[in-house]
């Protein structure tokens, strides 16, 4: 892929409603803009030229989000957002499972089925990324998102594509559900 630059993100929060609950949630986007082969193309059935090197891709976001977040991963997402000149498809290619499970396997694992999003968008556009436990969907306490926006991305012809980490659930979430101290190898849902 033809990365033209990274962002990375990171933020963290100390209180909600006027109270901690002790440690502080890190939460943390990857992302890089890439150019998009497909744009200004005539359709095409396959979109192997953004599958196929879309591990590599998850690999290196992967590790610079392990790198800013600096704790072991309780939550992941991913998303992309496609310039004017392409097709929400092209966004969906760089998702696929092929980035899923590299970036499963970057962070050490991830059972759970993996939130993702993906629209189309003009440079500045902002663009959510959701979060969830990585070991079982039913975690309430992790539901959760980032956001990010990148002033001069995605051009008409490139992809913005981006995943995020989180180090814990949300600041004092007490919505009920499944705890994660409770989860089992079949709460995963993968």
């Amino acid at each position: 892929m033809d990365v033209r630059k990274f962002v990375t993100l990171v933020e963290e929060v100390r209180s909600e409603g006027g109270r901690g609950d002790g440690k502080p949630l890190r939460k943390v986007a990857a992302a890089a803009v890439i150019r998009n082969p497909y744009a200004g193309r005539p359709w095409s059935e396959e979109l192997s030229e953004l599958v196929e090197p879309s591990g590599d891709l998850a690999r290196e976001l992967a590790s610079r989000a392990l790198d800013a977040l600096r704790e072991p991963v309780e939550s992941y997402g991913k998303a992309a957002l496609v310039g004017v000149a392409g097709e929400q498809e092209h966004a969906n290619a760089c998702l696929t499972s092929v980035f899923g499970d590299a970036f499963r396997d970057a962070i050490g694992g991830g059972k759970a089925w993996l939130p993702s999003v993906t629209k189309r968008g003009s440079a500045g556009a902002i663009l959510d990324i959701p979060l969830a436990y990585k070991d079982a969907l039913w975690v309430r306490s992790h539901y959760d998102a980032i956001t990010i926006r990148v002033e001069d991305a995605p051009g008409p012809d490139e992809l913005l594509v981006a995943l995020a980490v989180a180090n814990r659930g949300r600041i004092n979430a007490r919505l009920g559900g499944l705890r994660k101290e409770d989860v089992k190898g079949e709460d995963g849902l993968r």
